[in-house]
């Protein structure tokens, strides 16, 4: 019986103007697909006008100019429909879908649908859920006490994936992609005996007690910084910090 590794997988990955999931806009996104393990990848990309200037910080991170925007990219609107729509088509299809830290890429595209197109990503996944596979969090369980960084580099690096141009969609969707397909080889037992399903259900458990362990470092640390335990999306949140359920009413604590 093929195991998930070595079956098909769909990789997603953004490029932003910024690391605020509620604030900052798409500037480029990948979609790379592989029907089975070593045979050659498709790739699809988008360019968006995000329609507000790429900080410094982000340009010299991904190296997109306002320039290159303006003069190549579409807007986003149309870009964020396409993504929503071809992320849908993998999970209609039952493609597992990798993304390295779920939880900012998905609730970034979620924010900009719900800002262009008055809709949230969940809107589109009514015929199938998306089967998420996170390597951040995947290797975070089979490796807990191991030390140093865990960005997509570094863990390129430790299970000996090559990582082209760090920071391009491409090359990072493509990354992601194997090094999942090495984390179910190396671990057949741990992850590859499980389901594509059983896994995405396993990682929201094994990402908030991770998110509970770093929490309870930054505050033994004395850092402010909070952590979110939601994986691979993040709930909306009121300016008073409460998050937002669907059909329940809130009263807003920031309101007098």
């Amino acid at each position: 019986m093929e195991r998930w590794y070595e079956g098909p997988l769909a990789a997603f990955d953004t490029e932003t103007t910024g690391v605020d999931v509620e604030n900052d806009r798409i500037v480029s996104a990948a979609l790379v697909l592989q029907p089975a393990r070593g045979v050659p990848v498709q790739t699809f990309t988008w360019l968006a006008d995000p329609g507000i200037p790429i900080p410094e910080g982000a340009r010299a991170v991904h190296g997109i100019t306002d320039e290159q925007v303006r003069e190549h990219g579409r807007p986003p609107r149309t870009v964020v429909e396409e993504l929503a729509r071809a992320l849908s088509e993998r999970a209609r299809a039952g493609v597992p879908l990798v993304v390295m830290n779920a939880p900012y890429d998905l609730t970034l595209l979620d924010r900009e649908l719900r800002r262009h197109r008055g809709r949230a990503l969940t809107d589109y996944l009514t015929d199938a859920p998306l089967l998420v596979l996170d390597p951040r969090v995947l290797d975070k369980h089979v490796d807990r006490y191991r030390k140093g960084r865990r960005t997509l580099t570094d863990l390129c690096a430790h299970y000996g994936v090559t990582l082209g141009a760090a920071h391009d969609a491409s090359a990072d969707a493509l990354a992601s992609l194997q090094l999942v397909r090495e984390l179910g080889r190396k671990h057949p037992g741990t992850l590859g005996a499980l389901s594509p399903a059983e896994l995405h259900l396993r990682q929201t458990v094994w990402h908030a007690a991770q998110a509970r362990g770093l929490q309870a470092w930054f505050e033994r640390s004395g850092t402010p910084e909070q952590v979110d335990t939601a994986w691979p999306l993040r709930p909306q949140r009121c300016v008073c910090g409460r998050r937002l359920l669907p059909g329940r009413e809130h009263r807003c604590e920031a309101v007098a």
